[in-house]
Parts: C-alpha cells; sequence; structure tokens
C-alpha cells in the first residue's frame, strides 16, 4: 500500500485528528506522549511559531524512539519553501490552509497525503482536480454540518474532514459524522492553551481518549 494511503486510512480509521503547537519543545513532546497513550496514531503539528521547524524535528525523533507507530504531520502550510523544509525532516503528511498547486504537486511526488483546507465549491473542485483525497473544511464554525451533507452530493467520492468548529462532545461530533464527514479536527477544543500552560498532560490524555470513544460510539449507532 502506498503510504499516503496508508496515513489516509489511518486518520479515518481514528476519526479525529488532533492538531497544536506550543513554543516550548518540552510541552509539545508531553502533549504527543498523552495523545500517543489515549491511542492516538496520527497527529498534526502546526506550523503556526518560529520555534514549529525546531519543535517537530523534536517530536520526530521522540517519535522514531518512543512510539512506534505514531503518524507526525504538519499543518498550516501555505508555500512550496516550507512544505519542501517539512518533508526534508520527515514529516508523514501535508496540512494546508487553501489549495496551493505547487504544494500539491510536491507532495505528491514524494508519496505524502496533501489534505488542503477549503471553503466553497470551486475550491473543493480545484483540491480533486490535484488528486485530493481529503478535504479540510475550514473554517467548520462558518460552515456547518448541513453544509457536509449539500457537499456530499455533489462530491460523493471525496472525504471531508472539518477543523474550526467541531466542539470536544458527543453531540458536535455526532452531527458532523451524521452530516457525512470521514474525520473531525480537533484543535483548542481537544489541547487548550490552558491545560498546556498547566502542563495537565492528564486530562488531555483523558479527554482524548474520551473523543475517541465517542467517535466509536457515533459510527457504530450511525450505520
Amino acid at each position: 500500500m502506498d503510504k499516503n494511503k496508508k496515513v489516509l486510512n489511518i486518520i479515518i480509521e481514528q476519526g479525529i485528528l488532533p492538531l497544536y503547537f506550543h513554543p516550548d519543545a518540552d510541552v509539545s513532546a508531553h502533549v504527543l506522549k498523552a495523545m500517543y497513550t489515549a491511542g492516538i496514531r496520527a497527529v498534526e503539528y502546526t506550523n503556526r511559531g518560529a520555534e514549529a521547524l525546531e519543535n517537530f524535528l523534536h517530536l520526530k525523533k521522540i517519535t522514531e524512539t518512543e512510539l512506534p507507530g505514531l503518524l507526525l504531520g504538519i499543518g498550516t502550510i501555505k508555500n512550496k519553501v516550507q512544505a519542501t523544509e517539512y518533508i526534508n525532516v520527515g514529516a508523514d503528511f501535508i496540512i494546508c490552509p487553501g489549495v496551493i498547486e505547487e504544494v500539491a504537486a510536491l507532495v505528491h511526488k514524494n508519496d505524502l497525503l496533501w489534505v488542503p483546507g477549503c471553503m466553497t465549491t470551486t475550491e473543493i473542485i480545484i483540491a480533486e482536480e490535484l488528486d485530493a483525497k481529503l478535504i479540510k473544511l475550514f473554517p467548520g464554525s462558518l460552515l456547518g454540518p448541513s453544509y457536509v451533507t449539500a457537499l456530499k452530493e455533489i462530491f460523493p467520492d471525496l472525504l471531508f474532514m472539518p477543523t474550526g468548529g467541531v466542539d470536544a462532545n458527543k453531540k458536535s461530533i455526532s452531527e458532523w459524522f451524521t452530516a457525512g464527514v470521514s474525520a473531525v479536527g480537533l484543535g483548542s477544543k481537544l489541547i487548550s492553551k490552558h491545560l498546556m500552560a498547566t502542563k495537565d498532560y492528564a486530562s488531555i490524555q483523558s479527554l482524548t481518549t474520551e473523543i475517541l470513544q465517542v467517535v466509536q460510539s457515533v459510527r457504530t449507532t450511525s450505520r
């Protein structure tokens, strides 16, 4: 199986994609370990600070030595230069806030999963033409589950993952999955600034475990 398909399958099977950034490498590492212990096997670290690349390198080393089977991707990639930097240090997948053709070409060339951020049907059509399999719907807070229901009628073969509008509770997750999403992206609603600031990694772990159970429950109910 191609690596990009393997990564896609793991994200879909997991049902959620945690995403976060923290300027401190040690805090970033503890968060990663907490989620891994909870059962997470794919994580998006976001390129949202000057320390992101150095921290990513640190996390990648930890993944390779302590967290077998964990896929570490990078998000908030806005150009080819950024994509190249992270591909060179071992990113398992690349997530963009928009549809960037040169990034798509580079990622596909390296047999990695490319996940573009889309909001309109025009953007989704372009992403599909660029061979995207999973679409990040962003911002999910402005679109809502009913938008996914309408999209699935037009794009039945595409997989959708809303981000920035999913709450870490059964009601919100159920609404999105019932509408037809394949996974949900969870950032600050799962890994809050407060929990990272107080280094409450136990709460991050327990909440992540709870959300994984919610996803499985919702999927079983909606079948």
